[in-house]
């Protein structure tokens, strides 16, 4: 009797873990590895939004609408991260946003686009 009490309250607490990691996980967003995502970020977003995520990269001056400010906490609130997955990974035209967002389909994994999301909401606060 005292075994099967043991193993129901291992099994509890084993599935309280899960749960808490899972809840631990939607709070911050997708998985991906924000060091990662530097290098990507360095690579593939900061021409456009610059290195303090400001929309202000070097290509930005000649850009109408300019890039996506990710330091806008009242804007960026409000952009689920499935539609930050979609963005990138399609365009901004796919969401409504510039045109000029590329797609990114082609040169990144999901993965790689999960890692530059985690660098992105680590780095600017959301």
């Amino acid at each position: 009797m005292r075994v099967s009490s043991f193993k129901s309250m291992f099994l509890l607490v084993g599935v309280l873990s899960v749960s808490a990691a899972a809840s631990a996980a939607d709070a911050k967003g997708p998985a991906g590895d924000p060091k990662a995502g530097k290098a990507i970020f360095e690579n593939s977003c900061l021409l456009c939004h610059g290195a303090t995520g400001k929309g202000d990269g070097p290509a930005a001056a000649a850009f109408n609408p300019k890039p996506m400010a990710f330091g806008d906490a009242a804007k960026m609130s409000k952009i689920s991260d499935e539609t930050r997955v979609k963005a990138v990974t399609e365009g901004g035209a796919s969401v409504g946003a510039s045109p000029l967002m590329p797609a990114f389909k082609d040169t990144l994994s999901k993965q790689q686009i999960l890692d530059v999301l985690a660098y992105i909401r680590k780095t600017f606060g959301h």
